[in-house]
């Protein structure tokens, strides 16, 4: 065979091959790379949105923390508060007590006292008597003793 047509088939068969390969093989090449490249273009978008999400996500999570915080400290606040009442309550239910408990004991100290008064004059006009029925046993009225140890015991 002759180096020429050789070469011509050769080269036929070349072109035959780009033709088919330009034809059905680049194509599908082509629409799957530019898929790829679409998938990677959407995949970055989403990664910039998700990035934006992410800040928009955290400024209010941040937001929500410090509303939590502020909510935490007047709750505290507000406890502190309840608890201050309820101790000065209970001062003031213990003071009162206290005085009810003092009144009713110088209420207890006055009876006794008054009693005390009462049987240490009963005691006293008793020894009065005796003291005098001892001295005045001369004495023939015993009448006029009698009313004047009375007047003597309702003054003592």
């Amino acid at each position: 065979m002759n180096i020429g047509m050789t070469l011509l088939l050769q080269a036929i068969g070349f072109f035959l091959f780009l033709f088919v390969v330009h034809k059905f093989v680049l194509p599908p090449l082509a629409n799957a790379v530019e898929g790829r490249r679409r998938q990677i273009a959407d995949g970055l978008a989403e990664a910039e949105k998700g990035k934006a999400s992410l800040v928009t996500a955290q400024k209010d999570a941040d937001k929500l923390i410090a509303e939590a915080k502020a909510k935490a400290a007047e709750i505290v606040a507000l406890a502190e508060k309840q608890r201050n009442a309820a101790i000065e309550a209970a001062k003031g239910d213990a003071k009162a007590a206290g005085e009810r408990e003092k009144q009713i004991a110088a209420e207890e100290i006055a009876q006794l006292s008054v009693k005390a008064k009462e049987e240490l004059r009963d005691r006293v006009a008793d020894l009065a008597v005796a003291g005098a029925q001892r001295i005045l046993q001369r004495e023939i009225n015993p009448q006029v003793h009698s009313d004047l140890l009375a007047q003597l015991k309702a003054e003592l």
